[in-house]
């Protein structure tokens, strides 16, 4: 599927992007599918396929690589695993996935090409194999192994776990080969690969997520067809890698019943006693949940059987090997039931892994979970036995090597999470392993070895060290570590030296390991305080804040809860408060004196949960001692807040450390009340809190940052619970209103106090219906009513006049203060009001008073204080547009079984939405020109929507928009360039789509149904300016599209930056945007950059160093000057010492709709790589477009290709037609300069097509052989700011035979001339292979053809009396083949001068056959003179030939008479 399809016809089947659908049917343009549905054709592209097992089980199997089908199927299972990651906050593997899926799809689009060779093809797939198996590792997503044994009739081999059973994955236990039954003993048994069934979780969840009872699910049994892919067969069944698996022959498989649980493994016991009743099997996830509770314990450790590598050992077939795994302990015992090979089995002391048949490298891949005691973790080791599994006769097991590994390293980690590859001892049956000792002194592995320089050589057990052995762990534990500092932690009472030192190192473990030990850790700490106070106790206080500031990290936020439920529950520290209150305090003190107060600030960030600890700690205490020492600890907490208020009372303005520690402390501050509230009365804390408050400096200059914190930190404490309380309110009123009547005086921080009354007014308001506020009220008034007014009018004055006030961060602040004093005055009983006028001491004052308030109302009658109407619509929109917008609504990205729950229960929202918003749009009548062209964008970002009932509800407002400003102000030219200025950000952004660009097309159809609204403007030129707005603008999004599209996907650069000039031409020549097209002038640059396109186009540079020349000079600037002369000297020496290569062009013509809007049937003169010619070109276009088709044909196509549904690539090559004749034809200008004006600045370009007009004459073809000269001009000359540029223009002409016939002539003079006089002037040094080659190449075919063949088709009396008209012609054909005559009489007299002795015997050909073409020459010139006067005349004028008799040319004279003119030729008098 390559486009969804919504189904919203009969019978019609809803298709998602990405899917697979098998076609039954096609009719009409229409296909029928197998789940019964009709679709359009054209949303479907069509792959071939095998349809094996036909019928209601039938599998489909499309005819393509098959790693192209698993990295398919892959990509969309770990899109939706991806998603998730981004939501579990797992930062670093969201990343790491998506660089991994973006490989993928690169390295499945080169296979997909098809232009790698076999070398390439499997180092493709390399890649591909190992992020597939890289990716799989990574994420993780499996659970512990479930496992239950069948008998031989496929039933449990224990009926009574029937209800038990969850999951599959099946071998056979049996004899080695399944036609082997008369071989070996009959005991002898072996696991052997049998098959697998897989289940999607994801269909399985959609099925059963809303049913509540079990569901049956059928699991077919597939069979491995490699048996050493065994390892991978899960895998390639979820990949559907077909060919590597085989499908049962019958319908048979295994029958499992699901149901789904909801909730916690608690909830899920509580709710469900009947499934639990029957003795349920646990799976648990591997590895640790995203919370660890205090109190969840565990300790597993999971080993992966890798693989091995083994020596054949003198056999000639492979091993059948298997291995035997045990744990033993530090005596040699071996421990029993410590291997789990499954959820659901009971563990068992021995693991034997299943068999490979004849494989010395097998690849196993079993997952052992090891769920040892943690008190026989420590001494204990694994150990692997290898035994080859004979099928003879007596089917014996031989014992041929061994590998182990302790569980634990020496310094008391354990085994770390990865892959270890183990050494391999030799030994056999009759070794004995009664003494562990002996081996366990050996290494084990390469980084053991490293540990063990001195190991005796006379051992008994010798390492095999061409056999490896190796196996992957991964530890779930929360009771053992592998980190060493964490360890010594744990366990410090074994290093009483080194506490400190591991105190100190706690901040060098991991967030991971922290929280994952976060209660060991924490009860180890506070023993460590407990054992030693003194000693211990600030560093145990240091990393106690360290855990809690960790988290405070985002990373680890959500193991907050866990730190409550272990302060609540597990902390036992009860004689800890008082030695966190002493370091808290001794902190506090010293902030005055310290520079550096990081540690400081770090305690003042924990202060809420040291707090938590501290009253904890002395709950505990007085429970156990029956309140002992109550005194002393209002005491130290009193002493506390006195270094509180004293940190917050000291001068910080000339010091930036104490402003972040006082920040620190206010912001951690209110979190620590409701603590508090615990131990003391709601007067108490009030009472400490309007100390700490009252403590902060008075004045408002102690700089704005500190104002804000604060402030902030005062309505945190409004908001707070002990706010609520009318016992405290009356206590921290005071002081609150206090420091917001400072603010308000100065007029600081409007915004912030504004907020903090608003909170006070509701807080009041709300107990005023349960109590009596009167007391507040009057503080309120006494404090607040004339700052309200004095603020007020200074706002409103401020605000007439345009001016900012500083500190008002919001325009909106008027309504809030304007509130506020509503809300006292409406809150003022007559008592307020009577007490207020007492405290008058004179009339002036209440004069003054009744002024102010007089002025604030008369201004809230004259100025709209609160927003017009319109505002509160403008906000009603943008709530509409984000509403349609939303993430959560977008339902083109949901699974299509979400997507149907949602639209069967609510409908499309969105479109619901876009009516109301097209209603309301209506509503606004004249009063629409104030949303113009303010909301144009919103309402361009929902038509982005990709739901067509949206967008064909939206476009009609911008035709509403453009006629409202068409009658305002005759145009609509705000609503033009909005809306491409918007158009070109939003798609540029990655939105819209092809549907998009039509959709606009709407547009031009509205001109018309609505004549009522356009008979009030001049209709004519209304419609006109409309359409052409219209089509512009679906122009533009085309080249939009296009854009996006290039730069979204891996496209070349030639590709982008081809896409990047077709837009700024647009936005230059077509719609005269300058802004737009300078913005993508700077993009182009940037691309030009980065595919490093530099030119060494010096010639363009000079006249530039020339006019800053001039203006240097003008400004006496002359170091500058010095300078750019220095430059233009340099770009003149490389014009005569640079090498530049001549590069090719070609002509490419993109025909078929499949192409991008920009290169769609257009044809393209593209200026090639230096050395490319035209099958390189051609490759490269064809790698650049993979789908193309190369036409094999020069002739335009015609509308069948033009039309069609594909691409079709038309490349040839073409002829430069240089503008500057004027320096090509000067014969001392060296080529190196010609060179350069021959292939740049080059507009037009020639393609000449042979074909021969009338009957070919097969004696001769040049008599009837034409020319169709093609000659293109571009809109830009090449280079430019693009190696290609779009043909403009297209002429074509016929060249006749005479004409091209002086064409070839003429040029081939004009290379000669270039060449000897380049060998004249010296240009050319030593060898002259060149001029060698010439000469031979223009007098052998004068000879043996080429002009022979001229004289025969055109000097013929025949032909020059059949055309009369060409006598001029025919004449200048003479003249040329006259003037080749002198030319290569020069070139033979400068190759004589410059030829090596041993190419003597070529010149003396050259000269032979030079005469020849002379007589040849002059017998023809002899015949056409007797035939024509005016030939005679012409031939006669030749000093080369002289009559004897009247006929013919006498040779004898003629040679030596040549010959003697050789020197005045090389001195140019015939050049």
């Amino acid at each position: 599927v390559i486009c969804s399809f919504r189904g919203a016809v009969p019978q019609g089947l809803v298709l998602e992007l990405g899917e697979t659908v098998q076609i039954l049917e096609k009719c009409e343009g229409k296909h029928f599918s197998l789940l019964q549905g009709i679709f359009p054709a054209n949303y479907i592209h069509l792959k071939k396929a095998i349809v094996s097992n036909r019928g209601q089980y039938e599998t489909v199997v499309p005819l393509e690589d098959s790693v192209v089908t698993e990295v398919t199927a892959t990509l969309q299972e770990w899109a939706v695993l991806w998603k998730q990651l981004y939501v579990k906050h797992k930062v670093d593997l969201f990343y790491k996935l998506r660089h991994v899926m973006n490989e993928l799809i690169d390295l499945r689009r080169q296979l997909l090409s098809g232009h790698l060779t076999q070398d390439q093809v499997r180092e493709v797939k390399r890649h591909l194999t190992v992020r597939l198996d890289w990716g799989n590792d990574l994420l993780g997503y499996s659970n512990e192994r479930f496992m239950v044994r069948l008998n031989k009739n496929g039933g449990p081999r224990n009926p009574e776990k029937i209800d038990r059973m969850c999951a599959l994955f099946t071998v056979r236990v049996c004899r080695m080969l399944l036609n082997d039954s008369k071989k070996g003993p009959p005991h002898l048994h072996y696991r052997r690969p049998y098959g697998c069934a897989v289940l999607s979780i994801m269909d399985v969840l959609q099925s059963i997520s809303e049913i509540k009872e079990e569901k049956d699910f059928v699991l077919k049994v597939y069979t491995c067809n490699n048996e050493n892919e065994w390892c991978q067969i899960h895998e390639n069944i979820i990949r559907k890698s077909s060919t590597k698996y085989t499908a049962p022959s019958s319908n048979y498989g295994l029958i499992i019943s699901l149901q789904l649980l909801r909730g916690d493994m608690e909830q899920v016991r509580r709710e469900n006693p009947m499934i639990f009743n029957r003795g349920v099997s646990v799976t648990r996830k591997l590895g640790f949940p995203d919370v660890i509770m205090p109190g969840d314990i565990r300790n597993d450790l999971y080993l992966t059987l890798e693989k091995g590598d083994f020596e054949r050992g003198g056999k000639s077939v492979q091993k059948n090997i298997e291995v035997t795994m045990y744990v033993l302990y530090a005596d040699g015992e071996i421990l029993k039931d410590c291997i789990s090979l499954g959820s659901g089995e009971p563990s068992r002391s021995a693991y034997h892994s299943f068999v490979l048949y004849h494989n010395n490298s097998p690849r196993w891949g079993e997952i052992i979970k090891l769920p040892i005691p943690i008190d026989r973790f420590r001494g204990s080791h694994l150990r692997f036995e290898f035994r080859h599994c004979s099928t003879k006769d007596k089917g014996e097991k031989k014992l041929f090597g061994f590998a182990f590994t302790p569980l634990m390293r020496d310094d008391g980690t354990t085994l770390s999470d990865d892959i270890h590859e183990l050494y391999v001892y030799k030994c056999d049956e009759n070794s004995t392993f009664n003494n562990h000792a002996l081996y366990l002194g050996l290494p084990c592995c390469k980084e053991d070895y490293n540990g063990c320089p001195n190991i005796p050589s006379s051992l008994i057990f010798q390492r095999s060290t061409k056999e490896t052995f190796s196996v992957s762990t991964q530890l779930s534990s929360t009771k053992l570590t592998q980190n060493v500092d964490l360890l010594a932690l744990l366990k410090w009472k074994a290093y009483p030296d080194r506490v400190m030192d591991i105190l100190g190192r706690l901040r060098h473990v991991s967030g991971e390991e922290i929280v994952k030990f976060l209660q060991d850790i924490l009860d180890t700490l506070f023993v460590v305080l407990d054992d030693n106070t003194e000693k211990y106790g600030l560093l145990v206080f240091q990393s106690l804040v360290f855990i809690i500031n960790l988290l405070r990290d985002s990373k680890y936020f959500h193991f907050r809860p866990v730190m409550d439920t272990y302060i609540q529950k597990h902390f036992a520290g009860a004689l800890a408060y008082k030695e966190l209150i002493r370091c808290l305090k001794w902190y506090m003190d010293r902030s005055a004196e310290l520079v550096r107060q990081d540690h400081i600030q770090e305690a003042m960030r924990a202060l809420e949960y040291l707090f938590k600890f501290i009253v904890q700690s002395r709950i505990l205490y007085s429970r156990a001692t029956c309140g002992m020492e109550e005194e002393q600890f209002r005491t130290s907490i009193q002493e506390l807040f006195q270094s509180i208020r004293f940190v917050l009372s000291l001068d910080s303005r000339s010091s930036e450390t104490l402003i972040f520690t006082q920040a620190a402390l206010l912001n951690s501050f209110p979190a620590i009340f409701d603590e508090l509230l615990q131990m003391f009365t709601v007067q108490e804390v009030a009472e400490f809190v309007r100390g700490t408050l009252g403590s902060m400096p008075s004045t408002v200059h102690i700089g704005q940052s500190m104002d804000v914190v604060k402030l902030q930190s005062i309505a945190r404490t409004v908001d707070s619970r002990l706010f609520s309380f009318s016992e405290s309110r009356r206590i921290l009123l005071p002081v609150v209103l206090h420091h917001i009547h400072l603010h308000l005086r100065q007029q600081k921080e409007l915004l912030i106090c504004s907020g903090i009354l608003s909170s006070i007014f509701s807080i009041i308001k709300t107990s005023s219906l349960e109590g009596d506020v009167v007391e507040e009220v009057e503080m309120m008034v006494e404090s607040l009513l004339d700052v309200l007014l004095q603020t007020l009018l200074t706002i409103m004055s401020k605000s007439q006049s345009q001016e900012a006030v500083r500190g008002q961060r919001c325009p909106q602040c008027t309504g809030e203060y304007v509130s506020c004093l509503l809300s006292l005055l409406r809150q003022m009983s007559d008592t307020h009001f009577q007490h207020l006028l007492d405290n008058f001491q004179s009339k002036d004052e209440l004069k003054e008073f009744l002024l102010k308030i007089f002025c604030v109302f008369r201004n809230l009658m004259k100025m709209s204080v609160f927003p017009r109407d319109w505002m509160v619509w403008n906000s009603y929109f943008s709530l509409a547009v984000l509403f349609i917008n939303q993430p959560s609504l977008q339902l083109e990205n949901a699974t299509p079984a979400k997507r149907k729950k949602i639209l069967d229960k609510y409908g499309d929202m969105r479109v619901m939405m876009a009516y109301e918003l097209f209603s309301m749009w209506q509503n606004l009548g004249e009063h629409k020109i104030h949303f113009i062209p303010g909301m144009i964008g919103p309402f361009l970002g929902v038509t982005l929507v990709p739901q067509p009932e949206v967008r064909n509800i939206m476009i009609p407002i911008f035709h509403d928009m453009m006629d409202w400003e068409q009658r305002k102000n005759g145009n609509f030219k705000q609503v033009e360039a909005e809306l491409i200025d918007k158009l070109d950000s939003l798609v540029s952004e990655g939105k819209g789509d092809e549907n998009y660009r039509e959709l606009f097309s709407l547009l031009t159809q509205l001109f018309g149904p609505y004549p009522s609204l356009l008979e009030k403007i001049e209709q004519e030129t209304w419609r006109e300016t409309g359409i052409s707005f219209v089509t512009s603008v679906t122009r533009l999004m085309e080249r939009l599209l296009d854009y996006r599209d290039c730069m979204k996907g891996d496209e070349t650069e030639n590709k982008k930056i081809g896409c990047t000039v077709n837009l700024m031409n647009f936005y230059k020549s077509e719609i005269n945007k300058e802004e737009m097209y300078i913005r993508y002038i700077h993009k182009l640059c940037d691309m030009h950059l980065q595919a490093e396109n530099y030119t060494g186009y010096w010639e363009f540079g000079i006249p530039l160093c020339r006019e800053l020349a001039i203006q240097y000079e003008s400004l006496y600037d002359y170091q500058s000057l010095s300078w750019i002369r220095k430059m233009e000297a340099t770009y003149y020496d490389n014009i005569m010492e640079q090498q530049r290569l001549e590069p090719e062009f070609f002509r490419v013509g993109f025909y078929g709709r499949k192409f991008p809007f920009f290169l769609r049937n257009k044809e393209y003169v593209c200026r090639g790589h230096d050395y490319e010619r035209l099958e390189a070109f051609q490759q490269r276009m064809l790698s650049e477009f993979p789908q193309a088709i190369a036409m094999q044909h020069p002739n335009h196509p015609d509308d069948s290709i033009l039309q069609c549904d594909a691409q079709y690539l038309q490349i040839y090559a073409v002829t430069p037609i240089p503008d500057n004749i004027d320096v090509l034809q000067m014969d001392r200008v060296p080529d190196r300069i010609k060179s350069f004006y021959r292939v740049n600045n080059i507009r037009k370009f020639r393609y000449d097509r042979p074909f021969h007009k009338g009957p070919k004459d097969k004696e001769n073809e040049f008599k009837s052989l034409w020319i169709e000269r093609t000659t293109l001009t571009l809109t830009h000359s090449l280079p430019g700011i693009s190696r290609w540029f779009e043909v403009e223009r297209r002429e074509l002409v016929e060249v006749s035979p005479l004409e091209n016939a002086i064409q070839v002539v003429e040029n081939k003079n004009q290379e000669l001339r270039t060449l000897i006089s380049q060998y004249q002037h010296k240009q050319m040094h030593g060898n002259i292979n060149l001029l060698s080659m010439c000469l031979n190449g223009v007098i052998d075919a004068a000879v043996n053809g080429g002009i022979a063949r001229y004289q025969e088709a055109f000097f013929d009396k025949d032909y020059i009396t059949k055309h009369p008209a060409d006598a001029e012609k025919i004449t200048q054909l003479k003249e040329l083949m006259q003037e080749q005559v002198h030319v290569l009489g020069v070139g033979l007299a400068v190759h004589e001068k410059f030829v090596h002795p041993e190419m003597r015997p070529l010149h003396k050909k050259l000269i032979d056959q030079f005469q020849m073409m002379r007589s040849s020459l002059s017998e023809c010139y002899a015949r056409m003179a007797r035939n024509s006067n005016p030939c005679r005349s012409v031939f006669s004028s030749s000093g080369f030939f002289s009559e004897k008799n009247g006929d013919g040319c006498n040779l004898n004279n003629t040679v030596p008479l040549f010959f003697s003119k050789i020197p005045e030729m090389v001195a140019g008098k015939y050049c």
